[in-house]
């Protein structure tokens, strides 16, 4: 056995003209990003900045793959639309592993460079809110938020006005012959979403006819574990926060953990919940 392995003949070592990794990557900038404020810089600020970094990087990578899903969606492609969802609960799944790193950070830690970070706060990600927006979580009340960042205002504006994965997927379902309302069907999309009995049992039928309607069923399931996902994310957000500084007031101005609390009743898909309780029910 050894420690070491020697160079196969065959491996890369001149890259004046070869690309490299870090080259590829842009490795100097991405690790470069990296600015504590805190003075003296304190140890534990690093978690607290990578943390957050990685997050948005995640997060722009599930607000690439939602518009592809969109693009899929609009186009009656329901299978590689299905891999995107899939794709993105993988994403989610990752996100909210991140939060056990970030609970190392202990209340006496975060407390000792907390007060360097001004008045900025994950409130303040517009790609979290484009991600909601691209789900039906949408308030154009945020936008005023971002009036000091054009270029985050322009993609809340667009994706404000355009239809969410659900609209879209409502829509791929009335043109598969499913008697989705009009009234949902010509909404308008600038508006969150808001539950619609009418809607239930059209969702209901599909369940209840899963193998005639396979890829619609399974979409639904897909949805759902989005929606799972999303919300498990907001949870361990919610008892991260908790443990870190208990009842404070957030940096950004929210009042911190009741906040994040209300955040749990917020949902994307009611009616693929709603269907749960009707499904088995003698009509």
């Amino acid at each position: 056995m050894s420690a070491s392995r020697p160079l196969e003949d065959d491996i890369v070592r001149d890259f004046k003209v070869n690309l490299s990794y870090g080259e590829y990557l842009h490795l100097d900038e991405v690790l470069g990003a990296q600015h504590p404020v805190s003075v003296p810089e304190h140890h534990d600020e690093l978690l607290f900045v990578i943390q957050h970094q990685t997050s948005e990087l995640w997060l722009k990578l599930i607000i690439h793959e939602l518009r592809r899903v969109l693009s899929h969606l609009t186009k009656d492609e329901l299978k590689p639309a299905l891999k995107g969802l899939a794709r993105v609960k993988h994403i989610q799944r990752t996100l909210t592993d991140q939060w056990s790193v970030l609970a190392t950070l202990t209340p006496t830690e975060y407390a000792q460079f907390r007060s360097f970070l001004g008045t900025s706060s994950g409130f303040q990600s517009y790609q979290y809110r484009a991600v909601e927006f691209l789900l039906g979580n949408k308030d154009r009340h945020m936008l005023q938020i971002f009036d000091d960042q054009p270029a985050a205002r322009e993609l809340l504006e667009e994706l404000l006005g355009t239809p969410s994965v659900y609209d879209e997927f409502l829509h791929l379902l009335a043109r598969q012959g499913h008697p989705v309302p009009v009234e949902i069907l010509q909404r308008d999309v600038t508006e969150p979403w808001e539950y619609r009995a009418d809607l239930v049992p059209v969702l209901t039928a599909i369940y209840e006819q899963a193998e005639q309607h396979w890829e619609a069923y399974e979409a639904c399931e897909e949805l759902v574990d989005l929606e799972e996902n999303f919300q498990l994310w907001r949870f361990r957000h919610l008892k991260t926060v908790e443990r870190t500084i208990g009842f404070k007031r957030g940096t950004g101005g929210s009042s911190g953990v009741s906040f994040l609390k209300a955040a749990l009743d917020l949902t994307f898909f009611p009616e693929l919940y709603a269907v749960r309780t009707e499904i088995g029910v003698p009509r």
